[in-house]
């Protein structure tokens, strides 16, 4: 099993901040948020009426087929799979190559029955099993991709894990590169009540710009948001014999699981400290040569203050010299694609130098203490950044990213 350097060298993504990585880079370090009041829906009646929701759904060049009648998250995975591919430099070759694929999507059958029963009833009801084609299935046959695949679900750190199975099966020289990322539209009627019960979500309705606060001491729960991203890796090796340029490498992903309550974070976050510092170990670094930390950070009360309290005990008397941020003040929480998502926005800040800020935190919550980034971007050196996320049900991530 090899353990070569693993490079990322393409990226695809569609985005409320945009369709580009750099439309999206732009976004962030401007500290632009992409949260509305949502309108394609009757939210009267939920408490949360707000939402980051994707409405562009770009055709790649030269995608055969009718595009415009796939389903929403058909169309974005398409998308970012082959802006990836092409950015990656594979997409023309892609039938003579081992390209793997592990994507992520969030509830897909649950989607198909809220469109095509409860909520629309002058459609006939279907046998999802039998009727309704799984996501991966799709993708695989009209891409054209003869490696292994797999969805990985586990909520919001689905992108992570995604990450994970590709490095693996690169490791085990299953794969000449694997495309990995995920994908998620679940802005709907019947995910944003049940998120509203749960009272998970953010109820600040008349500021949705400046509703979603990770770390703030008047955060009272996330925003949901939409959108998805597409990563290429591959060995370091065949990428430098085709002179490919890295965007950086996937050192590790540290992976552990609370198995302490389907949706409440565990108070005491030994588990997510696990996931961290195995990620850390497998890398090889020691947590000072860290630059960056894409936080979890959903702006949840019991959330926030447990993360702080993990970084805090990971980072030990340097925690207030290593900047943290949470891109889910913009973006919304994307879900089963945050993740991803949050892997992209540690790639930026290899590009640009730059750390991407914590919009809305104003007053930072003392028992949130860590080295934040609040209101505006960062210029800095940023060689190493590592992305959280811990998923509903404690399955916990972290990945480690290296500048090349």
């Amino acid at each position: 099993m090899t353990k070569e350097p693993i490079w990322i060298t393409g990226a695809g993504v569609n985005v409320p901040h945009g369709v580009t990585v750099a439309e999206v880079a732009d976004g962030l370090l401007a500290g632009r948020s992409a949260i509305h009041r949502i309108d394609h829906f009757d939210v009267s009646n939920h408490p949360c009426q707000i939402g980051s929701r994707l409405t562009t759904f770009p055709k790649p060049d030269g995608w055969e087929g009718d595009f415009a009648s796939l389903i929403p998250v058909e169309q974005v995975a398409i998308w970012c799979i082959v802006s990836a591919l092409k950015n990656a430099g594979l997409w023309e070759s892609r039938h003579n190559l081992r390209i793997g694929l592990a994507f992520s999507s969030a509830g897909e059958f649950g989607l198909h029955w809220e469109r095509m029963g409860h909520m629309n009833p002058d459609i006939p009801a279907c046998e999802l099993a039998y009727d309704q084609r799984p996501l991966i299935a799709f993708l695989k046959q009209n891409l054209g991709l003869t490696g292994p695949s797999a969805t990985l679900s586990t909520a919001c750190s689905s992108g992570n894990y995604a990450l994970a199975q590709a490095k693996r099966w690169l490791e085990l020289g299953w794969c000449d590169a694997v495309v990995a990322g995920a994908a998620d539209l679940t802005l709907t009627p019947l995910v944003l009540a049940g998120f509203g019960n749960l009272r998970a979500l953010s109820r600040l309705n008349d500021d949705p710009q400046g509703a979603s606060r990770p770390f703030d001491k008047n955060r009272d729960g996330f925003v949901m948001g939409e959108g998805g991203t597409a990563f290429v890796l591959e060995p370091a090796s065949k990428a430098k014999a085709r002179s490919a340029v890295p965007l950086g490498e996937l050192m590790s992903v540290g992976l552990s699981s609370d198995a302490y309550h389907p949706v409440i974070p565990a108070p005491n976050p030994v588990q997510a400290i696990a996931a961290v510092q195995k990620a850390l170990t497998e890398a090889r670094l020691d947590a000072s040569a860290v630059h960056y930390v894409n936080a979890h950070g959903t702006a949840t009360p019991v959330g926030d203050t447990a993360e702080a309290k993990g970084l805090r005990e990971i980072f030990g008397e340097n925690y207030r010299n290593i900047p943290v941020s949470s891109t889910k003040s913009m973006s919304g929480h994307l879900i089963t694609a945050a993740s991803a998502f949050e892997a992209l926005a540690c790639l930026i800040t290899f590009e640009r130098q730059a750390i991407p800020p914590t919009i809305n935190l104003r007053e930072i919550d003392p028992e949130c203490d860590l080295c934040h980034v609040p209101l505006t971007a960062r210029e800095g050196r940023v060689d190493v950044a590592i992305s959280n996320s811990f998923g509903f049900g404690g399955s916990n991530s972290c990945a480690v990213f290296r500048r090349v």
